[in-house]
């Protein structure tokens, strides 16, 4: 099987079967989205069809803008339209994290090049929306009650395991958030030896939403890492 095969088959049973705590839903889009699967096979089969290493890149969990409509993570409509050039047709989204991973993509010398190397993914390869107080549904974190992250503790072990069977390089693992999420990925490295190195990076969106003017020292500080051990 290609390392496309893998993920692909992976994304299709992808489904969380334990108890969540009260006011959390499951964002599974692979379950409420058919076209979401034609998308993200169009999007392994362009850049992942072959039995090459890559480094594995998690992220937290998808969000409702990026891999809740693609299916493809920090991967808005936008972003897939215009850098990995596979036709989209509904409502475009825009995300934030979406812009700032394509832009480091482009830096890194464009998608072709970076997916050759690099697979991201999630801590939690299925995200949480919350009601809120105004009654709009919003995105949640894996981590933002220890309830949820209790709840899916086991879930986010098996399908580590199961990512690092496509054959991922375990010598270095890539982070993104440097706050909760790296403790927790940090703490899970520790009890089970997923892998020889972590390195955390701040996370898109924080860079996007109090860092913005000067995201470039942040994408260079990232092209530089990926560069490292692509090189190294």
């Amino acid at each position: 099987m290609t390392f496309a095969d893998n993920v692909i088959q992976f994304n299709k049973q992808l489904e969380f079967k334990g108890s969540l705590p009260a006011g959390i839903r499951i964002l599974n889009p692979f379950k409420e989205n058919l076209y979401v699967n034609i998308l993200m096979e169009q999007f392994y089969r362009r850049f992942y069809n072959d039995s090459d290493k890559r480094h594995l890149i998690l992220g937290i969990n998808p969000g409702r803008f990026g891999g809740g409509v693609t299916g493809i993570p920090f991967t808005d409509s936008k972003r897939l339209k215009s850098a990995c050039e596979i036709k989209y047709e509904g409502k475009e989204t825009h995300e934030p994290s979406s812009v700032f991973v394509y832009e480091v993509i482009e830096a890194f010398g464009g998608a072709n090049k970076f997916y050759k190397h690099f697979y991201i993914n999630s801590v939690c390869p299925l995200g949480f929306t919350a009601i809120g107080e105004n009654g709009k549904e919003t995105n949640y974190n894996y981590y933002d009650s220890g309830a949820l992250t209790l709840s899916v503790y086991d879930f986010i072990i098996e399908n580590i395991q199961k990512q690092i069977g496509f054959g991922v390089d375990t010598d270095t693992c890539f982070c993104l958030g440097n706050g909760e999420n790296e403790k927790f990925l940090r703490k899970l490295n520790t009890e089970k030896w997923f892998f020889k190195n972590i390195i955390a990076f701040e996370h898109p969106r924080f860079i996007m939403q109090y860092k913005s003017m000067s995201r470039n020292e942040y994408i260079d500080k990232y092209v530089k890492a990926f560069n490292s051990v692509v090189s190294g």
